[in-house]
């Protein structure tokens, strides 16, 4: 590999490891799986916008009877379900011997065992503790350069005459 060449960035996560140990989703998951599954795409689609990085959600399906492994794209997310006999931590396993050659792979699970495997194979390893901390790091800021940009908007509306605000304002609403 050149030098200067950045190696891509990948953080897999083990899905109902992090629902059932993350209190906030852990109280949706009690009231429905498929709002926590969705809640954690949520909060994991701000995670990867804000750190430019991949993300692999992981779901258990190896009790779901015939169930084939099944892969797709969720607000930039990929989500996989694992097929029939296949748990999260045998495809995380798989995935990281994959990536972790010419990529940075770091595996959000709380399974001390699995840890230990992702560190033999190469990647790094978050605890869903250190994952809600940087996450709640990451929304502080984005809700203060949310709240900064709408400050500085409010500077400039308060520049400009009426006259050239309507203009733009419908000019705005035109796109």
């Amino acid at each position: 590999m050149g030098r200067g060449k950045k190696l891509k960035e990948y953080l897999l996560i083990d899905g109902y490891n992090v629902i059932n140990a993350w209190p906030q989703l852990k109280r949706v998951c009690d009231e429905s799986l498929d709002e926590a599954r969705a809640k954690l795409i949520e909060l994991m689609m701000e995670y990867q916008s804000y750190k430019a990085i991949k993300i692999i959600i992981v779901f258990d399906a190896h009790l779901v009877k015939k169930s084939r492994e099944k892969s797709e794209i969720i607000k930039g997310i990929e989500v996989v379900f694992t097929k029939e006999r296949e748990t999260a931590d045998g495809y995380i396993e798989k995935k990281v011997q994959e990536l972790s050659q010419r990529n940075r792979v770091v595996v959000a699970t709380n399974d001390w065992l699995e840890q230990q495997m992702v560190l033999g194979g190469g990647a790094t390893r978050i605890s869903v503790r250190e994952l809600i901390m940087e996450f709640k790091q990451i929304k502080e800021k984005i809700d203060k350069k949310t709240e900064e940009d709408k400050l500085q908007k409010e500077v400039l509306a308060n520049r400009l005459n009426s006259s050239v605000l309507e203009k733009l304002e419908k000019f705005r609403r035109k796109l």
